[in-house]
């Protein structure tokens, strides 16, 4: 955001051409939705949406340093990915709390791409910069010369096949490749943020000056995935989907007083590797264990558990919810937030306060989250 001007995707005009609610998101104006969220939800879930993610920042990270500076920064094994070959990580402070999550793709021996929140953009680099002095390392941030679509959903790759110069069924999960997207070289990702599968594309040198092109590409998807059910979707069912699939939204789930251990994310770090910032305050806190973790809970009856909203056992206060809405394959609450150690086991009931009145929940493991609103969904 510039002064109090809100920033403009390279599809801002083509969203509100094309009945976008829009809205201010991370510094930009952003859809909410076009016809209704609800929908854009169900049709991610059962066929494809196409995400407009240019909002989010990406870097380029090279040089003969390259490995052992990531290697520093983040507490994910970075030397031991292949190239192609992703991860999901966090940078930490040296107190061990999360500065923020991020993706990262070895796209050759000393050649990484990344991608960080939007709403965090400014943050992060600096915070890149800062810590890259000791290393012969090169930092570019590449977010305004790149938009960045993100398509979701069981119908993505066969969408997205149409257009690519590379086979993409065969790329695995948390994987990068370079292809021709149309006429354009992407980077593209077998990546997302809903649970469900799909991929997100960087097309290559795409200023926002040349955001016609960006639209073109825009809407080559949208046509080739129209007999396949596909439409464009907005924040709101983004949400949800990243919800309904236990995942962190940085600012609710997580911030710098959370740590991955307490996040249930502590896959990310490896306390074997010599060195990386925050490692001291890690190695202790997985010494004592966590005493507060992050759950997924479904409300057993009515109710919309909201941010704030307080978790209650045995007539005492053990948590609070962090992020919650309504699950549109189920129709019933559900939430993230953190509870104290004992109640943190799924099948765990609680009451959470939604308003003045106390609602049952079942506590889930976020990584199973989605599988159970699957299941009650039938």
């Amino acid at each position: 955001m510039i002064g109090s001007q809100l920033l403009k995707t390279h599809l801002h005009d083509w969203h509100a051409e094309h009945g976008g609610k829009m809205t201010e998101f991370a510094g930009f104006d952003m859809p909410l939705w076009y016809q209704a969220a609800v929908p854009e939800h169900l049709t991610t879930r059962s066929a494809a949406g196409l995400f407009d993610v240019t909002h989010m920042g990406r870097a380029m990270i090279t040089g003969p340093e390259a490995t052992q500076y990531l290697d520093f920064l983040l507490p994910t094994r970075i030397h031991r990915l292949d190239q192609g070959a992703g991860t999901y990580s966090v940078f930490c402070t040296e107190k061990g709390g999360i500065v923020d999550d991020l993706f990262l793709f070895r796209l050759a021996d000393e050649e990484y791409y990344m991608v960080v929140n939007g709403a965090n953009r400014k943050k992060d680099f600096a915070w890149m910069k800062k810590h890259s002095t000791k290393f012969d390392v090169s930092i570019s941030d590449i977010s305004d010369e790149t938009p960045m679509f993100a398509l979701q959903g069981p119908l993505a790759v066969k969408i997205l096949q149409k257009l690519s110069s590379k086979e993409l069924s065969s790329v695995p999960r948390f994987h990068a490749i370079h292809t021709k997207l149309d006429d354009f070289e992407a980077i593209a990702t077998r990546s997302g943020y809903t649970g469900e599968d799909g991929f997100e594309i960087a097309p290559l040198n795409v200023p926002l000056k040349e955001k016609v092109k960006a639209v073109q590409l825009w809407e080559r998807i949208l046509k080739e995935g129209k007999g396949e059910g596909v439409v464009p979707v907005g924040l709101a069912a983004r949400d949800t989907l990243r919800l309904e699939a236990g995942m962190v939204l940085y600012g609710n789930d997580i911030n710098e007083e959370t740590t991955p251990f307490q996040a249930r994310i502590g896959f990310v770090v490896s306390l074997k590797k010599e060195d990386f910032i925050g490692k001291d305050a890690l190695v202790i806190e997985k010494r004592e264990k966590p005493q507060r973790l992050r759950v997924g809970l479904i409300l057993l009856g009515k109710g919309i558990p909201r941010t704030g909203d307080a978790i209650h056992a045995k007539a005492s206060k053990v948590g609070e919810v962090t992020s919650g809405s309504i699950s549109p394959l189920i129709r019933r609450g559900i939430a993230l937030g953190y509870v104290q150690r004992p109640f943190r086991k799924s099948e765990t009931l609680v009451h959470i306060e939604v308003g003045k009145k106390l609602r049952w929940a079942e506590i889930i493991h976020p990584k199973r989250l989605l599988g159970r609103i699957k299941q009650l969904a039938g």
